[in-house]
């Protein structure tokens, strides 16, 4: 028993290293640009992030939302998000509308509490589905041209694509930081199960503790970066339309991107009908 609890361990807590982390969030941000939904236009993924990021707030019919759920569920598996970003997704969702469910019940409710909170479980997890399966197939320069092509700020475009590139610089920094704290630490040994307990513990003590030298840093480089930017005439290049043009001109509609919206449509207009005959 205390072999297979030992390596239970090893196989659940040793995963959970920092270095697995950054590459966990280094993929979901970078790693999917041969996916189905990467070869997509922007334009068309943000036009079809606005319709199931916003619709189905706004509707309460079970069959269509059980409808979307399932699009947007096969989208995020053609976009091959990682599995970090898939744990956090279901542990936030689901583990929220089953505290709901219990608290419904010590308060006297009856099980008539479950169509409400299944209506509600389906409407924040296709919201928050479509929003990785949308933000996984994006590199920031996708993104910003997307955001400049409807007409968005260029500041603001540029301040989304610059938060995407200054990611792996964070992750980078964040290790280093991590790294510090290690050399002059005296970490519990982590040999049988509640050692690597206690292991965990320390180490999450320590990530609370790198946040402020990590901010002060990134800082000190993120002002370097956009020194680089004004001696390359950011400013001027924001504002060209010629500039503008050139950069824009990359996007193309493709037979893939329609027959992207004509599936969705599709799905959408059937759950609607179920909805109707329901």
């Amino acid at each position: 028993m205390s072999k297979l609890m030992q390596k239970l361990s090893e196989n659940i807590l040793d995963k959970f290293s920092m270095d697995f982390l950054r590459n966990q969030v280094l993929k979901n941000a970078y790693g999917n640009d041969d996916t189905v939904i990467a070869g997509l236009d922007p334009r068309i993924l943000l036009a079809w992030y606005l319709f199931f990021g916003l619709i189905p707030w706004f509707v309460n019919d079970i069959p269509f939302l059980l409808g979307c759920f399932l699009l947007v569920m096969v989208t995020t598996i053609l976009a091959r998000v990682a599995g970090l970003v898939l744990f956090l997704f279901a542990l936030g969702v689901f583990a929220q509308t089953g505290y709901l469910f219990l608290v419904t019940l010590f308060f006297g409710g009856d099980a008539s509490a479950i169509a409400p909170l299944l209506i509600l479980t389906l409407k924040v997890a296709t919201i928050s589905l479509a929003s990785i399966t949308v933000f996984s197939g994006l590199d920031p320069d996708k993104l910003s041209n997307g955001l400049m092509w409807y007409g968005c700020p260029e500041r603001l475009s540029f301040s989304i694509s610059y938060a995407y590139r200054m990611l792996p610089m964070l992750m980078e920094e964040f290790q280093n930081v991590l790294l510090s704290y290690r050399l002059r630490g005296n970490p519990p040994a982590h040999d049988t199960f509640p050692g690597k307990v206690r292991y965990l513990i320390y180490q999450v003590k320590i990530i609370m503790q790198s946040f402020y030298p990590l901010m002060l840093n990134t800082a000190k480089r993120s002002r370097t970066t956009v020194e680089a930017l004004e001696l390359r005439g950011y400013r001027y290049a924001a504002v060209n339309k010629a500039v503008k043009k050139i950069r824009l001109s990359a996007l193309r509609v493709s037979y893939n991107d329609w027959l992207f919206l004509a599936i969705s449509g599709l799905v959408v207009a059937v759950s609607v009908l179920l909805s109707t005959l329901i």
